[in-house]
């Protein structure tokens, strides 16, 4: 018997919510919001702008293995806040550990090679990498439980090998060892090609949350 028909507390909950800390690999697609700003290396219309002044990555990140393939989670990408730099902070965080998961990158290399690595030429770049996302949980505007992907997993993981697939013909991991070529700085040439963009339709998302300082 799986429980009493008059008492719910041990009943499976129904929440869509994917649990906090799993692991996953995502590609990820930003949806253009057609802000630029050529002195901060915003260009393409790739950054979208809020009614507050606050300046972000819309970005979709979705799952392509495991039990939760084919699941979307939308995320804020911080660029600029009205409030201070925090956000932004976060944004770069998040963007150096998309960029070292996707490129095969160690967190702790410092070397010339790897920084080039971690260099883009524009944000188109980073439209349709694929990586492991680390998934986390943050609230929507209605107060309600949403997945967000706050971080990413790096080679320095243990899990990291069997989820990135490295090696097989899917994996953007393989990118990161081409041979650099200069040292490409936002609004250069890059050693690392713009990934394709995909071409499917999307569902239009859930209205995202933002931290508070973002506002």
């Amino acid at each position: 018997m799986s429980g009493l028909w008059n008492d719910f507390n041990s009943a499976q909950s129904n929440s869509n919510v994917i649990p906090k800390g799993t692991l996953a690999k995502v590609r990820l697609t930003i949806r253009p919001g057609g802000f630029d700003d050529p002195a901060q290396g915003w260009t393409g219309g790739y950054a979208k702008r809020g009614a507050t002044g606050s300046v972000y990555l819309d970005a979709e990140f979705t799952v392509l293995e495991g039990p939760y393939a084919r699941r979307k989670i939308w995320s804020l990408i911080g660029l600029y806040s009205p409030k201070g730099p925090d956000w932004a902070n976060m944004g770069r965080g998040l963007i150096r550990g998309i960029l070292n998961s996707a490129r095969g990158i160690s967190d702790k290399d410092n070397s010339p090679e790897a920084q080039a690595r971690r260099r883009i030429s524009g944000f188109s770049e980073l439209d349709g990498l694929e990586f492991v996302a680390r998934i986390d949980i943050g609230q929507d505007t209605n107060g309600d439980d949403k997945n967000e992907v706050r971080g990413a997993v790096t080679p320095d993981h243990r899990d990291y090998a069997a989820l990135m697939g490295a090696g097989t013909a899917h994996s953007t991991a393989a990118v990161a060892y081409a041979p650099p070529q200069g040292n490409a700085t936002l609004g250069q040439p890059s050693a690392f090609p713009a990934a394709p963009r995909p071409q499917q339709a999307h569902p239009a998302p859930p209205a995202p949350g933002r931290p508070s300082w973002a506002q």
